[in-house]
């Protein structure tokens, strides 16, 4: 076989598009394009990581703040929201032994993603719309500063991400809720009571002898009270984005509506108790439940301590609606009553149901030793790791007398947010990937186990050695959202430019390993209607 037909074809040939069934190639298309999207957005990283060393001759201020704006969005929307939303529209029904409630509609939340990722991103690139990540009042409707066309097509972007996320949403409750024809009836009511935590019937607190078996699964659980969060991040996102707007078409029609009165305050809480629902809530329940499905998957056995398990996703899913006042800790407006109960101690109280999910995943894991050491093993425990990491080091900046020390500088980007997300997150989403590879294309063996291996140390390395690099600049008085030209953090900063470098090249080792491993016709043929069935769950059922 030629370079070029294995380049094409797949080295091993098991891939064969055309034997998926719509729920597969689904799911595919999401993870594909979410892999895609986290290349684009740690390319972006990693022209911000060299702008901070020495600024890049011909790249003005306006295009590094322009990438710092996008560059959030594109790794959060483009990237993890399109991967979690692909597996889970595929594991939902998978796990419930019933199709998806709509492939048409799973279909419009990849298109809409996809495309209103596409749209801010070049928005960003082409006219540098850079109010950063935060959009704090009145910056991102000051048309004064901002070109508003630039401004608008940038919340356009926006807001087609979100009427997909809340597609979603419904396709998910939906899928929960309703009972295929044929079936034995359940009531939606009953199912989504479960899945939400809502059910007293199933309470921890009832008397085992009157407790009722749970009606779905606790990963379906997780993914449903992950979804509650994602639903209200969505209204609120949305709501903040149309208010933007209509400053931006005002401005575009001629009329100027900066003296409107916005009170800043409030926008911020109800900006960062929207956002917060993302990282605070979304990410850690989702994340918790993913740990606990690969758990199982992974040893074949039941959860250790289940129902505490299924209680904790609950607590968290109440107290991620309480905790944004942490953002505001270095706000001097910030009512006291808010930083100390919301900021500081509701907070803290993640520490308890991260950390529950923590020992529960590694008990689980224990339980079943010994185990072979599989990539998505390995990724799990490196997600573990992150986490085990950045919860503390959020925990700490928590505190309103740390908070004065931290917050505006590189600790918090750095060991909090990079490894939350690069190696928390991420690499739970691989863990998810390399589990799923061979479920979603019907046995496809993957390309190289050393690729993979150089994957795994080249991405754990990076990620937590580029988190470190950045919180030692940080702890020297080095400020986030700030350019320095006269090299006053060097040091730390070449060093977390050689990790990011890392990262970069376990990516690329990532994505050659899988498109050897299907092959640049397969991969396109994801992207083609299928052959199948619409309702079918896998090809074994035709």
């Amino acid at each position: 076989m030629s370079f070029i037909d294995t380049f094409l074809n797949g080295e091993q040939r098991l891939f064969k598009p055309n034997s998926l069934t719509p729920m597969q190639k689904l799911a595919l298309r999401f993870v594909v394009v979410g892999v895609l999207y986290y290349g684009l957005s740690a390319i972006e990283g990693m022209i911000m990581r060299i702008y901070e060393i020495q600024p890049i001759p011909g790249w003005d201020s306006e295009h590094f703040f322009a990438i710092m704006t996008a560059h959030p969005f594109v790794g959060i929307f483009g990237s993890s929201y399109s991967i979690v939303f692909g597996a889970f529209l595929f594991l939902v029904p998978f796990l419930m032994k019933k199709p998806l409630w709509s492939i048409k509609l799973g279909n419009w939340s990849f298109i809409l993603i996809t495309f209103g990722t596409l749209t801010f991103w070049l928005t960003g690139f082409i006219n540098h719309y850079a109010p950063l990540y935060t959009l704090y009042w009145p910056l991102p409707a000051d048309f004064s500063q901002f070109n508003p066309l630039g401004g608008a097509i940038f919340i356009l972007g926006i807001a087609l991400v979100m009427v997909g996320t809340l597609f979603f949403v419904f396709n998910i409750f939906k899928t929960i809720a309703y009972t295929p024809e044929g079936w034995e009836k359940v009531p939606a009511k009953a199912m989504l009571a479960s899945a939400t935590g809502f059910s007293w019937k199933e309470s921890i607190f009832r008397r085992k002898s009157k407790r009722r078996d749970n009606l779905v699964s606790l990963p379906v659980a997780a993914i449903a009270r992950g979804s509650v969060d994602t639903f209200l991040n969505a209204i609120i996102i949305t709501f903040t984005g149309v208010l933007i707007l209509v400053y931006m078409v005002a401005a575009l029609l001629g009329y100027d509506l900066r003296e409107s009165a916005i009170d800043a305050l409030l926008y911020k809480n109800w900006f960062w108790w929207g956002l917060d629902l993302i990282a605070d809530g979304l990410v850690l329940i989702f994340v918790a439940g993913t740990w606990y499905l690969l758990a199982m998957l992974i040893t074949g056995k039941d959860l250790y301590m289940a129902r505490i398990a299924r209680l904790a996703l609950w607590v968290e899913m109440i107290v991620s609606w309480t905790v944004w006042s942490h953002h505001l800790l270095a706000d001097q407006a910030q009512p006291v009553v808010l930083k100390i109960v919301s900021g500081e101690f509701v907070t803290a109280f993640e520490l308890i149901t991260q950390g529950l999910a923590f020992f529960i995943t590694l008990i689980t894991l224990w339980s079943a030793r010994p185990l072979k050491m599989t990539n998505e093993l390995k990724f799990l425990l490196g997600g573990l790791l992150g986490f085990g990491l950045a919860v503390p080091a959020g925990i700490i900046q928590a505190d309103i007398g740390l908070n004065r020390i931290l917050h505006n500088t590189q600790w918090i980007i750095g060991p909090h947010v990079h490894v939350a997300i690069l190696i928390g997150l991420v690499m739970t989403l691989y863990s998810a990937i390399y589990f799923l590879l061979p479920i979603l294309t019907n046995g496809a063996k993957l390309y190289s186990q050393k690729l993979a291996n150089f994957h795994f140390w080249a991405h754990l390395i990076g990620g937590i050695g580029m988190g470190a690099f950045m919180g030692m600049a940080g702890l020297k008085g080095m400020l986030r959202r700030t350019i320095y030209y006269e090299g006053e953090f060097n040091l730390y900063m070449i060093l977390a430019g050689i990790c990011g470098a890392l990262l970069i090249l376990a990516f690329l080792a990532f994505l050659y390993n899988i498109i050897m491993t299907l092959g640049v016709n397969g991969l396109i043929g994801i992207f083609m209607p299928s052959k199948l069935k619409t309702k079918a769950l896998l090809p074994e059922e035709e």
